[in-house]
């Protein structure tokens, strides 16, 4: 596997690889991995000939007050967990290499971002936009994957390729949980013994929601109101929002769908997580 720090490198490199003509897959990640992580690297590795595996903590979809340099940062540790997952190349830069000092342009997302962890973090998913954009220019991938727990940004990916003519296939891939039920993430890192068990009510609460969605008796707006009360009545869990939209707009509806998604976010301590479930009338 090569290792590299600079946009010049990954440039030349994967200019040799477009020539002979392989296929070329990323995953951008922030670093921290977990199982969630590799099991992208794993189908990117099946669905391509040449994994390129992105870390960097992105400063710009940090807003003041949240963990940027409190962020886990175990780069040996992630490197090897790249290696054993058979990627081709893992491109580590810097902020100075990502981000000029005179840096003025940047992407703007519309109403996808207002929602939701748009609504929680102002500003957030520009920065997301933005350094997915600067990372697909530089490694130029005929296919990017990304996990389903972070549901509304991988739909703006997906809406941002589509609007700026960015020729990348986006593969989203399932949540990765715990055997409790909790969605891996980065931060699980910062829950106590006791925290993990109040956080595990999150997914519980989904599953009861997947479970309901199928029967004629619930109606959506009692979903949505079982599903809060549930989570406000859970001890130890401070509720963001809870709630079933359109799995494209993102939009909460009147009416079921065949499919649709429950978000929730929700802080246990002082680590905020976030998780999603589809909701099928097949279920």
């Amino acid at each position: 596997m090569q290792n590299v720090t600079t946009i010049s490198e990954v440039r030349q490199i994967l200019h040799e690889v477009r020539r002979s003509g392989k296929s070329i897959g990323c995953v951008p990640t922030m670093g921290a991995l977990h199982e969630g992580h590799l099991s992208l690297i794993e189908v990117a590795v099946e669905q391509s000939d040449f994994v390129v595996v992105t870390i960097f903590v992105n400063p710009t979809q940090f807003a003041p007050h949240e963990d940027l340099s409190k962020y886990p940062r175990p780069l040996e540790r992630d490197l090897k967990l790249c290696t054993e997952a058979g990627a081709s190349l893992v491109f580590h830069p810097s902020a100075e290499e990502m981000y000029a000092k005179d840096s003025q342009i940047s992407v703007t997302v519309g109403s996808l971002a207002d929602c939701w962890e748009g609504a929680s973090r102002p500003d957030h998913f520009d920065g997301v936009a933005t350094v997915v954009t600067k990372l697909f220019n530089v490694v130029q991938p005929d296919l990017a994957f990304f996990g389903a727990k972070d549901y509304q940004q991988q739909s703006i990916i997906r809406a941002m390729c589509r609007d700026l003519d960015i020729p990348v296939k986006i593969v989203t891939c399932p949540t990765i949980r715990e055997e409790s039920g909790l969605a891996l993430s980065s931060r699980n890192v910062y829950l106590s013994d006791q925290e993990r068990e109040i956080a595990v009510h999150i997914s519980q609460a989904l599953l009861r929601a997947r479970e309901r969605y199928a029967d004629a008796e619930w109606s959506l707006e009692q979903l949505r109101k079982t599903l809060r009360q549930e989570l406000n009545e859970t001890g130890g869990l401070e509720l963001d929002y809870a709630t079933i939209v359109d799995p494209t707009t993102l939009e909460e509806v009147l009416e079921k769908q065949n499919t649709m998604v429950a978000l929730i976010a929700a802080r246990v301590g002082t680590t905020r997580l976030i998780d999603n479930m589809e909701l099928s009338l097949k279920s």
